[in-house]
């Protein structure tokens, strides 16, 4: 058993380590091929956060474990919403902007309303399969397509913005090159050691795939965004550190749900009421916050509400599954 969870360890770094080395890389030869800073931040950046995501899920999916693929975006969202935010919050009060006001945070709610409806067809409507087919996930994959393509066309003007406060490294192009290779080797490598390990933990102990999709798995691959939240927030940079949660949200259900889908069909029997009910919940309580005590703020005392609204959860996952 110590083995297993060394082996999940040393998963779990690889993915780090490689989703690091990609995104420095891809950044270092798009900088130099012209590629707008924005674009940059906005897809290698911002979807690198959500790397290990999608290599779990997407390598559950080719495994045909359904609970693991869409248990870790369950719990990588409620993770990033509640905790980091919550963190986050405690550290520096998050300003609201208009923008996410009008986009980011309505979309991220409209995602997880349309992840619920499509995976819970039968459930909800009486209609097709309780899972995400083929279909829902091109269906999520064009929405992902189109939610990049609007955000460039449309907030261009933010890449000063960005460059300023995200100044890059360059590399030569065959060293950025060689880190792109090597950040994709040691991603599908950690990314198998880290499925096989958390199933083979699962099957010992007597506990679900789901169950340890949401709590180690969805902790673990969260990392990315857990560090960059709380360096954001120690320098006072609060919406670096809301965008980036808004942004790994969103790509996580559109892109690798989405990606995953499309791989293999996602039952969604593992998934009970509370847990699609958390994910609602949190992502409506961002859209609540900027209207309550300090108007368009993430505030101390709401971060606080968020961690509260986190431990509930895990004491519930853990009374019901242990």
């Amino acid at each position: 058993m110590f083995i297993q969870f060394l082996i999940l360890a040393a998963g779990l770094l690889l993915i780090l380590l490689g989703a690091n080395y990609l995104v420095d890389g891809s950044s270092s030869v798009a900088r130099k091929s012209g590629i707008s800073e924005f674009l940059i931040g906005l897809t290698i950046v911002g979807i690198g956060t959500s790397t290990p995501e999608m290599v779990v899920s997407f390598i559950s999916a080719f495994q045909h474990k359904a609970d693991m693929a869409i248990g870790n975006v369950i719990g990588s969202n409620i993770f990033n919403t509640t905790m980091i935010l919550g963190i986050t919050a405690l550290i520096t009060p998050l300003v609201i902007t208009r923008r996410n006001l009008k986009k980011d945070i309505p979309l991220n709610i409209a995602v997880t309303g349309l992840l619920i409806m499509l995976g819970m067809k039968k459930s909800l409507f009486g209609i097709g399969e309780d899972r995400l087919g083929h279909i829902d996930g091109i269906l999520l994959l064009a929405i992902f397509t189109w939610y990049i393509w609007t955000s460039f066309s449309h907030d261009s003007q933010n890449v000063t913005e960005t460059e300023k406060e995200q100044p890059a490294k360059q590399y030569s192009t065959p060293v950025a090159v060689l880190m792109i290779i090597g950040g994709i080797a040691a991603l599908v490598g950690g990314g198998k050691l880290f499925v096989n390990s958390a199933a083979n933990i699962a099957e010992r102990l007597h506990l679900s795939e789901k169950f340890i999709a949401i709590t180690v798995m969805s902790v673990g691959t969260s990392l990315p965004e857990l560090a960059t939240c709380v360096v954001a927030a120690i320098k006072g940079r609060g919406q670096l550190a809301l965008g980036n949660i808004l942004g790994s949200n969103i790509s996580n259900i559109l892109l690798v749900l989405g990606g995953s889908a499309v791989i293999a069909p996602l039952s969604f029997s593992g998934m009970s009421p509370v847990d699609l009910g958390a994910i609602m919940i949190s992502s409506i309580f961002l859209l609540a916050s900027a209207y309550t005590f300090e108007v368009k703020k993430l505030d101390r005392f709401e971060g606080g509400m968020l961690l509260a609204m986190e431990a509930a959860y895990m004491t519930w996952l853990f009374t019901n599954h242990l």
